[in-house]
């Protein structure tokens, strides 16, 4: 689990479990974890990198620059507490985050947000591992909290293997077999050389 206090936080998190595997890693970030991937994806031991309906910045970017493409659906409403952390308002988590879970995973989901630091939002990454690391990318087409028009210029503009799966934002929850394949197919990519679309 990211601390989400901070990027460099969860960067570093994400690099503390990269040094305790004992081979190539494939690395799974969904929404703002793709940010977390961009930056720490560049460890020597990452094979390939997956986006799951995930933000993938730019050197200089940060996560909500990517909303100055196409902005975040009516329904993905961030409520800001006075500590500079930030929960999706409740009465429109649903719509925004899981419409395609029943209402009972949804309000679990609801009521058990680890609340994020907006500055983790705003900090603009320095190294973009995509240009370097093959990379596989799942569109959600009835995403509430990313467009689906942001996650398809995202994947085309890193050049990423895509595929696209009929789900809301957490479609890693409601469609789990088919972004499972795609985990798959990315790892089985790295080992064989078969990462047609993804950069070299």
């Amino acid at each position: 689990q990211n601390p989400l206090t901070s990027l460099e936080d969860d960067v570093a998190a994400t690099r503390r479990v990269l040094a305790r595997q004992d081979g190539p890693a494939i690395l799974v970030g969904h929404s703002y974890g793709g940010t977390v991937i961009t930056e720490a994806g560049d460890a020597a031991n990452v094979a390939g990198l997956v986006y799951v309906a995930a933000f993938a910045p730019e050197v200089g970017q940060s996560t909500l620059d990517q909303y100055a493409e196409v902005p975040p659906p009516p329904n993905f409403q961030p409520d800001v507490q006075p500590d500079g952390f930030a929960f999706l308002k409740t009465e429109t988590f649903k719509a925004g985050f899981a419409g395609d879970t029943d209402n009972a995973n949804a309000a679990f989901l609801r009521d058990s947000q680890v609340p994020i630091a907006m500055k983790a939002l705003e900090a603009k990454v320095t190294t973009a591992a995509w240009k370097t690391k093959p990379s596989w990318y799942v569109v959600a087409t009835e995403d509430g909290a990313i467009a689906p028009e942001l996650l398809r210029s995202t994947a085309d503009r890193i050049g990423a293997v895509t595929t696209e799966v009929k789900g809301s934002h957490v479609v890693f929850l409601t469609q789990p077999q088919a972004v499972a394949e795609v985990i798959e197919q990315a790892a089985k990519g790295v080992v064989l050389g078969d990462t047609a679309g993804a950069p070299n």
